[in-house]
């Protein structure tokens, strides 16, 4: 199976796809470019906004609102408005961290992992915002928090820190938002890449961004076996999410990093954002602060 461009639009560092259902659009950020965008699925028509920080992510919520994950810290930006909006800070005392990866658990509260600009081993760490803002340090000692999801039971809580080439499994308390380490679900060859972003289909397998890997790769987590691949002509390969009016495209984000004349030449493609029709659907993302 092979992906496509769906939008030709280079991001240096292209990250963080989410389906905005009521908009029928795909947003998405570059990271190091400091915007996000969001694609009409319908119209193809794309629109782009400038930030002051890096950008990580994007988590849909209630009145038009996003949720933003900045440098170092959380925002909203409304939709109709375009007004940004400064929420919680996270790691505003460490300046040489930003945030990276996360998702929003069954109970509406996010979880956003965070990274040390220039890689430094263990200075990351996975946080827990609450609806009512608070912040709750999870984990620490990470390297690069990246994907994260949760079994469709709601029982289980999967996580990569892509330094280590694992995806581990971690006893969810949805009540609670406590975790306990289970065990390691998923071990990845180096030579298929490295994992980064992460989503879950409606199977409650794992579809695996391999970043230096070429491609999009369906895991099963009860067994650690690699199921199916999805192609791409590109090799830094970051996230993925299930978008479409019936969530069965898988809608992929990709890179240029630090990719000189050579490399852009042979993989012109870096940083576009692409699409694949799958055979499975995705399930809908919970939404920050919703009531479930």
């Amino acid at each position: 199976m092979k992906a496509s461009v769906l939008y030709k639009r280079v991001c240096k560092l292209g990250e963080g796809p989410m389906w905005h259902a009521k908009r029928n659009s795909c947003f998405w950020v570059d990271i190091d470019g400091k915007g996000f965008y969001e694609y009409n699925w319908r119209t193809a028509e794309v629109k782009r906004w400038q930030v002051e920080q890096h950008i990580s992510l994007i988590v849909e919520a209630k009145n038009d609102e996003l949720i933003l994950g900045m440098e170092n810290g959380l925002a909203s930006f409304n939709l109709e408005t375009n007004v940004l909006k400064s929420l919680v800070d996270i790691e505003r005392n460490i300046p040489t961290n930003r945030s990276n990866d996360g998702a929003c658990d069954v109970m509406g509260r996010l979880w956003i992992g965070t990274m040390a600009k220039n890689f430094t081993a263990h200075k990351g760490s996975l946080y827990c915002v609450g609806k009512d803002l608070s912040v709750t340090k999870k984990l620490d000692k990470l390297t690069i928090s990246n994907g994260l999801t949760w079994s469709l039971d709601n029982k289980r809580m999967y996580f990569i820190d892509s330094s280590t080439q694992f995806v581990q499994c971690f006893l969810f308390d949805a009540e609670k938002a406590e975790i306990k380490f289970e065990r390691v679900a998923i071990e990845i060859d180096k030579k298929l890449g490295t994992p980064d972003g992460m989503t879950i289909d409606e199977e409650g397998m794992l579809w695996i961004a391999h970043y230096n890997g070429f491609a999009v790769c369906r895991w099963d987590p009860s067994t650690g076996k690699l199921l199916e691949k999805v192609e791409l002509p590109v090799p830094q390969v970051t996230c993925c999410t299930f978008g479409g009016e019936n969530l069965d495209h898988l809608i992929i984000t990709t890179a240029r990093e630090k990719m000189n004349e050579e490399d852009l030449k042979k993989y012109p493609d870096s940083g576009n954002l692409f699409v694949a029709k799958v055979n499975v659907k995705g399930v809908p993302k919970f939404q920050f602060g919703n009531n479930s």
